[in-house]
């Protein structure tokens, strides 16, 4: 097994020679989730700062997305890691949700380095292009970066750290909160936690459990395809193994996706109920709005 944090500043030597694919957030949706449901939940700016910043990282600079409420103050952290398609509109909404909440929400653009999701059409070619180079170690420093940016510049409260990711940024949420012990709660909906090994993904979720030190909720379909229950059942074992507080919840007749309201995966009520309880998972580990 490969300690994903301990060789990690060898694994990032190569990002400081990486020229940025892109430096700016595309607007609207990604171009591979054309045409957008009309389910899709728009969320306002009334009593927020919201908008496109850029993080500080190891390398140069990334685009982000960022919204909190519009008064003095510090406020509880979130970090907010993309889909597969990347910070499209669909995420920058769920940041302003969760700051008209009385969160700091900011969700970095993740493979800034490899190459823009927004203009690919096809999900095989997103994935063969530029998901599929992305490096592990890469996302842990960036989330570093993003979350000391939120501290500095950001009004964030980062003694109240909270992670949540979607699809590809689930598989990242289990490990992150592994990768970094100052994150008290976070959220995993519907991401992979076991796959094969390669020396971009040299670990996965199933095998950092016992390094988590705050609490994730999973929330997944049983309807999901390229996520087994079987693995599932893998991961909760880990985590009962290791005395750990995380959980994983399945909505049984879900499939992958079933909170992306602007895709037809979306399912109204699994969720509705998996944001409230998600919020109530936050409130009871130490980050509460």
């Amino acid at each position: 097994m490969t300690d994903l944090a301990e060789p990690i500043a060898a694994r990032l030597a190569p990002l400081s020679r990486r020229a940025f694919a892109f430096t700016t957030l595309a607007a609207g949706f990604a171009a591979a989730v054309q045409p957008v449901s009309a389910d899709v939940i728009t969320t306002d700016t009334k009593g927020l700062v919201a908008g496109e910043v850029k993080i500080p990282v190891v390398s140069g600079l990334i685009p982000a997305y960022f919204a909190r409420p519009d008064r003095k103050g510090t406020f509880p952290t979130i970090l907010v890691v993309q889909e597969i398609f990347g910070v499209h509109e669909h995420i920058k909404d769920l940041c302003r949700r969760f700051a008209k909440l009385g969160y700091l929400a900011v969700a970095p653009s993740l493979y800034a380095r490899q190459g823009n999701p927004a203009l690919i059409e096809d999900i095989q070619t997103l994935i063969t292009d530029v998901v599929s180079k992305v490096p592990d170690a890469q996302v842990m420093a960036d989330l570093d970066s993003t979350a000391e940016w939120a501290k500095a510049k950001g009004k964030g409260d980062t003694a109240r750290l909270a992670i949540t990711g979607f699809c590809w940024g689930g598989r990242i949420t289990w490990l992150y909160a592994a990768h970094n012990p100052a994150v008290k709660a976070g959220g995993a909906w519907y991401g992979s936690v076991v796959g094969k090994s390669d020396a971009l993904r040299p670990t996965h979720p199933l095998d950092q459990v016992a390094k988590i030190k705050g609490a994730v909720l999973g929330l997944y379909g049983g309807q999901d395809m390229g996520i087994p229950i079987e693995g599932l059942e893998k991961m909760r074992a880990a985590i009962n193994a290791a005395g750990g507080t995380s959980e994983i919840i399945v909505y049984p007749d879900a499939p992958h996706g079933f909170n992306a309201d602007y895709r037809p995966s979306y399912r109204p009520e699994a969720a509705k109920d998996a944001w409230a309880k998600l919020l109530a998972w936050f409130a009871a580990h130490g980050v509460a709005a």
